[in-house]
Protein backbone atom coordinates (compact mmCIF):
# COMPACT_ATOMS: atom_id res chain seq x y z
CA UNK A 1 0.00 0.00 0.00
CA UNK A 2 1.57 3.12 -1.11
CA UNK A 3 0.16 5.11 1.65
CA UNK A 4 0.72 2.95 4.35
CA UNK A 5 3.58 5.20 6.51
CA UNK A 6 1.54 8.03 6.45
CA UNK A 7 -1.21 6.44 8.87
CA UNK A 8 -0.62 7.52 12.62
CA UNK A 9 2.52 7.15 14.01
CA UNK A 10 3.88 6.15 11.14
CA UNK A 11 6.74 7.75 8.78
CA UNK A 12 8.11 10.11 11.49
CA UNK A 13 11.78 8.92 9.97
CA UNK A 14 13.45 8.75 13.77
CA UNK A 15 16.83 8.30 14.08
CA UNK A 16 16.70 5.43 17.38
CA UNK A 17 20.36 6.18 17.78
CA UNK A 18 20.86 1.73 18.22
CA UNK A 19 24.87 3.26 18.43
CA UNK A 20 24.53 5.72 21.52
CA UNK A 21 22.56 3.09 23.28
CA UNK A 22 25.84 1.03 23.44
CA UNK A 23 28.25 4.01 23.83
CA UNK A 24 27.35 5.69 27.26
CA UNK A 25 30.07 8.40 26.88
CA UNK A 26 29.10 9.10 24.06
CA UNK A 27 25.78 9.23 24.62
CA UNK A 28 27.18 11.32 27.41
CA UNK A 29 28.71 13.99 25.67
CA UNK A 30 25.50 14.88 23.61
CA UNK A 31 22.90 17.84 24.61
CA UNK A 32 20.02 16.16 25.66
CA UNK A 33 16.29 17.15 26.06
CA UNK A 34 13.50 14.48 28.27
CA UNK A 35 9.72 14.61 27.35
CA UNK A 36 8.34 14.05 30.63
CA UNK A 37 5.17 11.73 30.51
CA UNK A 38 2.58 11.04 33.33
CA UNK A 39 0.84 7.75 33.98
CA UNK A 40 1.74 7.13 30.17
CA UNK A 41 0.28 10.93 29.18
CA UNK A 42 3.09 13.17 27.53
CA UNK A 43 4.14 16.44 28.07
CA UNK A 44 2.01 18.92 25.71
CA UNK A 45 2.71 22.63 24.86
CA UNK A 46 0.63 25.47 25.70
CA UNK A 47 -1.49 25.07 21.94
CA UNK A 48 -1.99 21.05 22.67
CA UNK A 49 -0.11 20.29 19.19
CA UNK A 50 3.51 19.79 20.06
CA UNK A 51 5.29 17.53 21.81
CA UNK A 52 7.36 19.69 25.06
CA UNK A 53 10.91 19.13 26.52
CA UNK A 54 11.91 19.82 29.31
CA UNK A 55 16.52 20.08 30.66
CA UNK A 56 17.57 16.70 31.59
CA UNK A 57 17.83 17.51 35.40
CA UNK A 58 14.09 18.11 35.95
CA UNK A 59 12.29 15.26 37.48
CA UNK A 60 16.00 13.43 37.28
CA UNK A 61 15.15 11.32 40.31
CA UNK A 62 11.86 10.35 39.03
CA UNK A 63 11.15 6.93 37.37
CA UNK A 64 12.51 5.14 34.17
CA UNK A 65 14.05 6.98 31.85
CA UNK A 66 14.82 5.48 28.21
CA UNK A 67 16.75 7.47 25.04
CA UNK A 68 14.51 7.50 22.36
CA UNK A 69 17.02 8.81 19.85
CA UNK A 70 18.34 11.71 18.36
CA UNK A 71 17.65 14.64 16.37
CA UNK A 72 19.79 18.25 15.60
CA UNK A 73 22.72 16.71 17.07
CA UNK A 74 20.60 16.39 20.39
CA UNK A 75 19.55 13.19 22.14
CA UNK A 76 15.78 12.69 23.17
CA UNK A 77 15.20 11.03 26.38
CA UNK A 78 11.33 10.02 27.79
CA UNK A 79 11.28 10.31 31.84
CA UNK A 80 8.37 8.17 33.69
CA UNK A 81 6.75 10.76 36.79
CA UNK A 82 4.02 9.13 37.13
CA UNK A 83 4.50 9.48 40.94
CA UNK A 84 4.43 13.27 40.59
CA UNK A 85 1.80 15.14 42.86
CA UNK A 86 -0.37 16.98 40.26
CA UNK A 87 -2.50 19.37 39.64
CA UNK A 88 -5.87 18.98 37.61
CA UNK A 89 -8.08 16.32 37.42
CA UNK A 90 -8.04 13.09 37.66
CA UNK A 91 -11.28 11.89 36.69
CA UNK A 92 -11.73 9.74 33.79
CA UNK A 93 -7.64 9.04 33.47
CA UNK A 94 -7.03 5.65 32.27
CA UNK A 95 -10.88 5.37 30.14
CA UNK A 96 -12.31 4.81 27.03
CA UNK A 97 -11.90 8.62 26.49
CA UNK A 98 -9.64 10.70 29.18
CA UNK A 99 -10.51 14.72 28.74
CA UNK A 100 -8.39 15.52 31.31
CA UNK A 101 -4.54 17.44 31.77
CA UNK A 102 -2.90 17.93 34.53
CA UNK A 103 0.11 20.36 35.34
CA UNK A 104 3.11 20.58 38.16
CA UNK A 105 4.59 23.98 39.39
CA UNK A 106 8.07 22.84 38.01
CA UNK A 107 6.91 22.67 34.17
CA UNK A 108 6.83 25.51 31.67
CA UNK A 109 3.75 27.46 31.77
CA UNK A 110 0.75 26.23 29.95
CA UNK A 111 2.04 22.99 29.46
CA UNK A 112 0.07 20.21 30.35
CA UNK A 113 -0.06 16.46 30.10
CA UNK A 114 -2.97 15.35 28.27
CA UNK A 115 -3.83 11.92 26.55
CA UNK A 116 -2.31 10.94 23.47
CA UNK A 117 -5.06 9.22 21.51
CA UNK A 118 -6.71 13.14 21.98
CA UNK A 119 -3.83 14.75 19.92
CA UNK A 120 -1.78 12.19 18.12
CA UNK A 121 -3.67 13.40 14.56
CA UNK A 122 -2.64 16.59 15.81
CA UNK A 123 1.51 16.05 15.68
CA UNK A 124 3.84 16.15 13.25
CA UNK A 125 4.69 13.08 12.07
CA UNK A 126 8.38 12.55 14.08
CA UNK A 127 6.14 13.99 17.12
CA UNK A 128 3.99 10.96 16.88
CA UNK A 129 6.62 8.63 16.57
CA UNK A 130 8.57 9.83 19.60
CA UNK A 131 5.34 9.64 21.74
CA UNK A 132 4.21 6.56 20.59
CA UNK A 133 7.84 4.90 21.61
CA UNK A 134 7.77 6.78 24.74
CA UNK A 135 4.72 5.50 26.01
CA UNK A 136 4.82 2.38 25.12
CA UNK A 137 9.25 1.72 26.52
CA UNK A 138 7.80 3.46 29.96
CA UNK A 139 4.98 1.14 30.03
CA UNK A 140 6.81 -2.00 29.52
CA UNK A 141 9.60 -0.94 32.17
CA UNK A 142 6.59 -0.58 34.64
CA UNK A 143 5.28 -3.75 34.09
CA UNK A 144 8.46 -6.30 33.70
CA UNK A 145 10.57 -5.06 36.30
CA UNK A 146 11.04 -8.62 37.21
CA UNK A 147 13.36 -11.67 35.45
CA UNK A 148 10.36 -13.98 34.14
CA UNK A 149 12.70 -16.70 34.58
CA UNK A 150 13.39 -16.60 38.41
CA UNK A 151 11.44 -13.46 39.53
CA UNK A 152 14.67 -11.22 40.51
CA UNK A 153 14.04 -7.25 40.06
CA UNK A 154 16.01 -6.73 37.34
CA UNK A 155 18.30 -3.53 36.02
CA UNK A 156 18.41 -0.92 33.52
CA UNK A 157 20.99 -1.59 30.48
CA UNK A 158 21.62 0.06 27.04
CA UNK A 159 20.35 3.41 27.80
CA UNK A 160 16.71 1.90 28.51
CA UNK A 161 16.59 -0.72 25.84
CA UNK A 162 17.37 -3.54 27.92
CA UNK A 163 16.31 -5.13 31.62
CA UNK A 164 19.07 -7.58 32.80
CA UNK A 165 18.74 -9.88 35.74
CA UNK A 166 21.73 -9.91 38.35
CA UNK A 167 20.98 -13.20 39.40
CA UNK A 168 20.74 -15.26 36.64
CA UNK A 169 22.39 -12.97 33.90
CA UNK A 170 19.09 -13.41 31.43
CA UNK A 171 18.32 -10.60 29.12
CA UNK A 172 15.13 -8.89 28.59
CA UNK A 173 14.40 -6.76 25.91
CA UNK A 174 10.86 -4.62 24.98
CA UNK A 175 8.27 -6.27 23.45
CA UNK A 176 5.48 -5.78 21.30
CA UNK A 177 2.34 -7.79 21.07
CA UNK A 178 0.99 -8.08 17.17
CA UNK A 179 -2.43 -7.63 16.59
CA UNK A 180 -4.40 -8.52 13.41
CA UNK A 181 -7.00 -5.85 12.00
CA UNK A 182 -8.84 -6.50 9.09
CA UNK A 183 -10.97 -4.67 6.14
CA UNK A 184 -13.16 -7.13 5.40
CA UNK A 185 -14.74 -6.62 2.56
CA UNK A 186 -17.46 -8.87 0.61
CA UNK A 187 -18.66 -7.07 -2.43
CA UNK A 188 -19.73 -3.06 -2.22
CA UNK A 189 -19.94 -4.22 2.06
CA UNK A 190 -17.28 -3.61 4.76
CA UNK A 191 -17.55 -5.61 7.63
CA UNK A 192 -17.94 -3.75 11.12
CA UNK A 193 -17.84 -4.89 14.81
CA UNK A 194 -18.49 -3.41 18.60
CA UNK A 195 -16.58 -4.73 21.37
CA UNK A 196 -18.76 -5.37 24.84
CA UNK A 197 -16.70 -2.95 26.50
CA UNK A 198 -17.17 -0.01 24.08
CA UNK A 199 -20.21 2.69 24.31
CA UNK A 200 -23.30 2.47 21.95
CA UNK A 201 -23.02 2.81 17.93
CA UNK A 202 -19.31 3.00 18.46
CA UNK A 203 -17.80 0.53 15.59
CA UNK A 204 -14.68 -0.21 13.94
CA UNK A 205 -12.67 -3.00 11.73
CA UNK A 206 -12.22 -6.45 13.16
CA UNK A 207 -9.14 -6.83 15.32
CA UNK A 208 -7.55 -9.52 17.48
CA UNK A 209 -3.99 -10.81 18.83
CA UNK A 210 -2.27 -13.47 16.50
CA UNK A 211 -1.31 -16.43 18.41
CA UNK A 212 2.18 -18.61 18.25
CA UNK A 213 2.77 -20.50 15.09
CA UNK A 214 0.15 -18.43 12.83
CA UNK A 215 0.67 -16.40 9.96
CA UNK A 216 -0.63 -13.22 9.74
CA UNK A 217 -3.37 -14.72 6.88
CA UNK A 218 -4.44 -17.56 9.05
CA UNK A 219 -4.78 -14.90 12.25
CA UNK A 220 -7.05 -12.84 10.28
CA UNK A 221 -9.16 -15.84 9.29
CA UNK A 222 -9.40 -17.42 12.88
CA UNK A 223 -10.28 -13.95 13.92
CA UNK A 224 -13.13 -13.17 11.64
CA UNK A 225 -14.54 -16.47 12.22
CA UNK A 226 -14.42 -17.24 16.09
CA UNK A 227 -15.97 -13.16 16.20
CA UNK A 228 -18.33 -13.52 13.39
CA UNK A 229 -19.13 -16.17 11.80
CA UNK A 230 -17.89 -14.71 8.51
CA UNK A 231 -15.27 -16.85 6.57
CA UNK A 232 -12.44 -15.26 4.62
CA UNK A 233 -10.31 -16.50 1.98
CA UNK A 234 -7.97 -14.39 0.30
CA UNK A 235 -6.04 -12.07 2.58
CA UNK A 236 -3.84 -9.16 1.63
CA UNK A 237 -1.42 -6.73 3.70
CA UNK A 238 -2.01 -2.96 3.97
CA UNK A 239 0.07 -1.37 6.31
CA UNK A 240 0.74 -1.50 10.10
CA UNK A 241 0.69 1.03 12.73
CA UNK A 242 2.59 0.79 16.77
CA UNK A 243 -0.26 1.62 18.91
CA UNK A 244 1.06 2.07 22.43
CA UNK A 245 -2.09 1.78 24.68
CA UNK A 246 -0.38 -0.35 26.17
CA UNK A 247 2.36 -1.84 23.15
CA UNK A 248 0.60 -3.37 20.41
CA UNK A 249 1.62 -3.52 16.63
CA UNK A 250 -1.39 -3.51 14.39
CA UNK A 251 -0.98 -5.40 11.44
CA UNK A 252 -3.43 -4.29 9.00
CA UNK A 253 -4.97 -6.38 6.24
CA UNK A 254 -7.75 -6.85 3.78
CA UNK A 255 -10.07 -9.89 4.46
CA UNK A 256 -12.13 -10.91 1.58
CA UNK A 257 -15.00 -12.49 2.57
CA UNK A 258 -16.28 -15.62 0.98
CA UNK A 259 -19.92 -15.94 3.22
CA UNK A 260 -22.11 -12.93 4.74
CA UNK A 261 -24.36 -14.53 7.60
CA UNK A 262 -22.89 -13.27 10.77
CA UNK A 263 -23.15 -15.05 14.25
CA UNK A 264 -21.33 -13.05 16.98
CA UNK A 265 -19.13 -15.03 19.50
CA UNK A 266 -21.06 -12.24 22.51
CA UNK A 267 -17.83 -12.62 24.40
CA UNK A 268 -15.75 -11.09 22.17
CA UNK A 269 -18.10 -8.77 20.50
CA UNK A 270 -21.22 -7.17 21.39
CA UNK A 271 -22.50 -6.82 17.52
CA UNK A 272 -21.55 -6.76 14.24
CA UNK A 273 -22.85 -5.38 11.27
CA UNK A 274 -22.10 -4.78 6.90
CA UNK A 275 -22.40 -1.21 6.05
CA UNK A 276 -22.29 -0.65 2.19
CA UNK A 277 -19.92 2.32 0.90
CA UNK A 278 -22.74 4.62 0.74
CA UNK A 279 -23.46 3.75 4.53
CA UNK A 280 -20.13 4.27 5.54
CA UNK A 281 -19.87 8.04 3.76
CA UNK A 282 -22.67 9.14 5.84
CA UNK A 283 -20.77 7.50 8.93
CA UNK A 284 -17.80 9.62 7.40
CA UNK A 285 -19.77 12.42 7.52
CA UNK A 286 -21.43 12.11 11.35
CA UNK A 287 -25.43 11.51 9.35
CA UNK A 288 -25.41 7.53 9.98
CA UNK A 289 -28.46 6.72 12.60
CA UNK A 290 -26.78 3.65 14.25
CA UNK A 291 -23.16 4.03 13.69
CA UNK A 292 -20.08 6.63 14.79
CA UNK A 293 -17.08 6.71 12.83
CA UNK A 294 -14.17 4.39 14.40
CA UNK A 295 -11.10 6.81 15.95
CA UNK A 296 -9.95 9.52 14.28
CA UNK A 297 -5.86 8.73 14.02
CA UNK A 298 -6.19 4.61 14.41
CA UNK A 299 -5.48 2.50 11.69
CA UNK A 300 -8.87 1.32 11.90
CA UNK A 301 -10.30 4.75 9.78
CA UNK A 302 -7.16 4.88 8.26
CA UNK A 303 -8.17 1.67 6.19
CA UNK A 304 -11.50 2.27 6.34
CA UNK A 305 -11.18 5.94 4.23
CA UNK A 306 -8.63 4.59 1.76
CA UNK A 307 -11.08 1.80 0.64
CA UNK A 308 -13.93 3.99 0.25
CA UNK A 309 -11.23 6.29 -1.86
CA UNK A 310 -10.23 3.31 -3.82
CA UNK A 311 -6.83 3.85 -2.38
CA UNK A 312 -5.87 0.09 -1.22
CA UNK A 313 -3.22 -0.28 -3.93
Amino acid sequence: MRLAESVTFGGGALDRAEDLRRDPDALAALPARVLPLWRGKPLLDAGRAALDWVAPDVFAEEGATVLLGRADGMALFARDVSALDVAGGTEGVGGFVDASEQTHPDLPAGTAFGELRRVMTRLTPLDAELAATAKGMLEWHRSHGFCANCGTATQIGKAGWIRVCPNCARSHFPRTDPVVIMLVTRGNSVLLGRAPSWPEGFFSCLAGFMELGETLEAAVRREVREETGVRVGRVDYLASQPWPFPGSLMLGAWGHAESEAIVVDPDEIAEALWLTREEMMEVFEGHHPRVQAARNGAIARFLLENWLADRLD
